[in-house]
């Protein structure tokens, strides 16, 4: 799901400079002319290609064969992220910016090379070797995905090109088959727009109402109100698992229970849990839960949905086309079982591979050990901001469960100064704007905020420069 807002930034020249120069095959540079702005000239320096790296999750753990383990995981698995070690600006990049996109891995990048370059073909289509190959791997990485998240069958996972394609779905296909005038869709107001949005235009055509759980004392969403609001009026309830604003993470095993007590149905957004931790949707007992690639070390374009597959069987087509049909006729049609039944059309297949690529990389790894590692960094990173003059951190304490994500708003400064000046002075990837959650902002009394969000690759030195630059910043605008 998008994050954030588009900046119109000054004219300034942006100098990317990478670190290793011994890799530096050429240097380009392009200039972008405006009628009214002068030209901004951007120069690269471009890499040889990287891919000689051996395409698996196994740098980091070689780093940790040749008994580095004092190391961090942050510094561990760095290697594996090529786009990390460059400069910006004159400056080392620091990139905090992973709520809104993760970095790949070499092994992403190798298996999207593959397929390309060795069975590019259109999967379910061909009985050529080409076809079967790409197929196969187009399903190993649903099963991959399935096995990931828990699901009890691979059936359960639909490829969309996004969450918020995911949410659709099951908005215009379960929603407007189910609800009608006066039934109530719960929601809190820490929604992202896209599990708001959908939700509004159904609301529109079935007369369903939206209900939203507002937040209490400690900026999270009152879990008191939550269970209050539930009735038997309720059909559906949205929820965050991990709120991309506050940080703050929901016990979605105990808002599952409440509103399946009431015979209402559950959709996660876990597109900030699914990357950070391990999610058993089975555990959960979540109806549907949508989460993105692009997140998790993926590529863009795709994302998937996880669906009970006795709802999923009951849902009708979200698009009509190809691959999603058993049988067409001039006068009607019948549908495929799912998941093909919402795929119609080609599909992101190349996404997929390296979706099932980037599974495999964490795995690697362990969602646990990336947990357990993020939980530092989260209490490292608050409490050297809440140190900063003048700052209002939003979302719970750290002895609340927190995520590895601080939005905040500085006395007399507004968040795209920050970010900006954090870019281009010091080489540091912040996002400001609303984060795609304009309802939560209002509840909080402002319009924006700046956010630093981490991944497992980050380190505390990345937190202490952040930390440094950012005093710098606020020391240049008092």
């Amino acid at each position: 799901m998008m994050e954030g807002v588009v900046l119109k930034l000054p004219s300034f020249q942006f100098q990317f400079h990478f670190m290793n120069p011994s890799r530096c095959s050429s240097c380009f540079s392009s200039t972008l002319r405006t009628s009214s702005s002068p030209s901004l000239r951007f120069r690269f320096r471009r890499f040889s290609s990287p891919f000689s790296v051996s395409a698996s999750a196994s740098t980091a753990r070689e780093t940790d064969n040749l008994h580095l383990g004092s190391l961090s995981l942050g510094h561990t698995t760095r290697p594996d992220f090529p786009i990390l070690h460059q400069e910006v600006n004159g400056s080392k990049l620091v990139y905090l910016d992973n709520a809104a996109t993760s970095q790949k891995p070499i092994a992403v990048l190798k298996a999207l090379q593959n397929y390309y370059e060795a069975y590019n073909s259109n999967v379910h289509r061909g009985i050529h070797y080409l076809s079967a190959k790409a197929t196969d791997e187009y399903e190993l990485a649903r099963k991959k995905v399935a096995s990931f998240i828990n699901a009890g069958d691979a059936r359960e996972i639909v490829f969309t090109r996004n969450a918020t394609e995911a949410i659709n779905l099951v908005a215009y296909s379960w929603g407007i088959a189910n609800l009608k005038s006066e039934d109530e869709i719960i929601l809190t107001v820490a929604e992202h727009h896209s599990a708001i949005v959908p939700w509004q235009l159904v609301a529109e055509r079935t007369g369903a109402v939206l209900k939203f759980v507002s937040l209490d004392e400690h900026d999270v969403p009152n879990l008191k109100d939550f269970k209050e609001m539930l009735t038997t009026k309720t059909k559906l309830v949205v929820t965050h698992h991990v709120s991309n604003v506050l940080a703050s993470v929901l016990p979605i095993e105990d808002i599952v229970s409440w509103a399946h007590h009431f015979g209402a149905k559950v959709l996660v957004d876990a597109c900030q849990s699914v990357p950070h931790m391990v999610v058993d949707v089975q555990a959960l007992d979540a109806d549907f839960l949508v989460a993105s690639s692009h997140k998790m070390c993926g590529p863009t374009g795709i994302g998937f949905l996880y669906g009970k597959i006795d709802l999923l069987s009951a849902m009708p087509p979200f698009l009509g086309g190809g691959e999603m049909i058993s049988d067409v006729f001039l006068d009607h049609s019948t549908f495929a079982e799912p998941p093909s039944r919402f795929e119609a059309g080609t599909p992101a297949i190349g996404e997929a591979i390296g979706l099932g690529a980037a599974i495999d990389y964490l795995s690697g790894i362990g969602m646990q050990k990336i947990h357990t590692y993020e939980e530092e960094l989260a209490n490292y990173l608050y409490e050297n901001l809440r140190a900063v003059p003048n700052i209002r951190i939003y979302g719970p304490v750290p002895n609340a469960q927190r995520a590895a994500l601080c939005s905040f708003n500085i006395d007399n400064m507004h968040p795209t100064d920050i970010a900006t000046f954090l870019d281009q002075q010091h080489g540091i990837a912040i996002r400001s704007g609303h984060h795609c959650a304009q309802p939560l902002h209002r509840v909080l009394g402002v319009s924006s905020s700046a956010r630093a969000s981490l991944y497992f690759y980050n380190t505390k030195e990345d937190v202490d420069y952040f930390i440094q630059a950012l005093n710098d910043t606020v020391s240049f605008f008092d």
